[in-house]
């Protein structure tokens, strides 16, 4: 099959060795047709050249890419399952197709499945996906991606005319086979695995590899390569929690095996964006007591980071792991403040003065949340602290009253934010309201493809999603090392 010039396979998980994965079969589907492709990012791996036969021959007969690995892997790994430990966990209808580079920054970056078969983990499950399991899927990437999140990307979802049978979905539904591209599928869980099967050489074999592939603990100083590569996923993850809190996103389902070391959300189930800013809203309805509501899950990514100290305790100390799991607090705070006044179009003075910055932005989330006004539309509305713009909005006489119009003039007192003018000749900010993705605009587009497979208003939803990407792209500042597309 044709690439491109720019493709560059880097098949780097067998190096790891069989006591990581396990060789697998893809299922045999009786139908591929190409429901989305992302072809902004096959560009940046080299693959955008390819014709729809041969995407679907790749990415649904799941046929090798040139020089990558010759069979798919599921991964073996372990985790918490709220709260639970679960040791027969592993890729159950997933695994991992691919390893290529990145053209813009030269990351290692995993072509990953959803829905491709039985894998020796499967358990129970069919190993399938369903079709508006990956229409979602897709949806949250896109919208994170937007957002300027760190996440994995949708890269292919093509359904396999499989009738399937599932309790939450009126049945039979239609079937999918997703493929992801995200940096990294090494998890929590997959040195849980190690450390309950005792197998400490495996731990440091993992520790190089994250080190020397992921750049985790490459620039600290010492040889407590353990305590280094924590304290870098700390930065990470704590970093990804901000990015949650800023786009009003909620997880879900924060088990040890859906947290990567790279800190870059994937495995969307049911995921939700906020409506209003509320910290007890929780996506998935089997979690009964909250214990990954939106207000909880920073808490829930710090717990998870020290169940990977539990792992690595045999290799480093414990001060030495607990002084690199304590940075999470100040990573969380800084990305939460730079992020959350970038959406407004702000930036923090040049003195540096990050502390105040950060009161202030404290200030901006709660007064949001005891004016209980739209999330999305609220960062859209004060875009750039212009009165002549939230004067004219639907909550301008909620902006003019209570604690907002001190804490406006504070905000409006900070630094234009590097790229405001930029963003605000786009027309996504001369428009009357936001892209937003709440449950019932999800449904809503669900429901002409249920009903007519009618993929129109999802093409034109993602289209504007876009946009918004593009509007934002200027102001919101990117995880070191990532080129994100704009």
């Amino acid at each position: 099959m044709p690439v491109g010039d720019r493709y560059q396979p880097d098949p780097r998980h067998t190096t790891l060795g069989r006591a990581f994965f396990d060789p697998v079969a893809p299922a045999t589907f009786p139908d591929a047709k190409i429901r989305f492709r992302n072809d902004r990012w096959a560009a940046r791996v080299g693959l955008d050249a390819l014709t729809d036969a041969e995407w679907a021959a790749h990415f649904a007969g799941f046929a090798a890419l040139p020089g990558n690995l010759s069979e798919p892997l599921a991964l073996r790994y372990h985790g918490h399952q709220f709260r639970h430990y679960n040791p027969d966990l592993g890729d159950g209808r997933g695994f991992l197709f691919a390893q290529m580079r990145d053209t813009a920054d030269n990351r290692l970056l995993d072509l990953g499945t959803k829905g491709s078969g039985q894998t020796p983990y499967s358990r129970d499950g069919d190993g399938r996906l369903t079709l508006k399991g990956g229409v979602r899927e897709a949806l949250a990437t896109e919208y994170l991606e937007a957002l300027g999140c760190y996440t994995s990307k949708t890269f292919s979802l093509i359904e396999t005319g499989e009738p399937l049978f599932r309790n939450d979905e009126p049945s039979p539904t239609r079937s999918a086979v997703m493929v992801r591209l995200g940096h990294s599928h090494v998890r929590i869980g997959t040195f849980q695995r190690l450390a309950f099967l005792q197998q400490r050489d495996e731990i440091e074999t993992l520790l190089g590899y994250v080190r020397d592939v992921y750049g985790l603990g490459a620039t600290s100083a010492g040889d407590d390569l353990a305590a280094a590569v924590l304290a870098d996923a700390a930065r990470n993850i704590a970093h990804m929690a901000a990015e949650w809190y800023v786009a009003g996103f909620v997880h879900g389902v924060l088990n040890t095996d859906n947290t990567t070391l790279t800190g870059e959300s994937f495995d969307y189930g049911p995921w939700r964006f906020l409506p209003t800013l509320d910290v007890t809203h929780t996506a998935a309805y089997f979690d009964q007591t909250g214990l990954y509501a939106f207000g909880r899950q920073p808490g829930a990514l710090h717990w998870n980071l020290q169940r990977l100290a539990d792992c690595l305790l045999p290799n480093s100390t414990e001060a030495a792991l607990t002084a690199a799991l304590n940075t999470f607090g100040d990573h969380f705070e800084a990305r939460l403040t730079t992020m959350t006044l970038a959406r407004l179009g702000r930036a923090v003075p040049a003195d540096g003065d990050l502390r105040a910055a950060s009161e202030l932005v404290q200030s901006f989330y709660r007064t949001l949340h005891g004016a209980q006004l739209p999330f999305e539309q609220t960062f859209f509305d004060l875009f750039g602290l212009d009165e002549a713009r939230w004067s004219k909005a639907s909550a301008a006489e909620a902006y003019a009253s209570g604690d907002w119009p001190a804490l406006l003039g504070q905000l409006a007192a900070l630094p234009d934010a590097d790229g405001l003018d930029a963003a605000r000749a786009t027309d996504y900010f001369a428009g009357p309201t936001p892209e937003t993705l709440v449950i019932d605009e999800v449904e809503a587009l669900w429901a002409p493809i249920a009903a007519d497979d009618n993929w129109q208003p999802l093409n034109a939803k993602l289209d504007r999603i876009r946009a918004m990407g593009s509007a934002y792209a200027p102001l919101l500042p990117p995880r070191a090392g990532h080129v994100p597309i704009g």
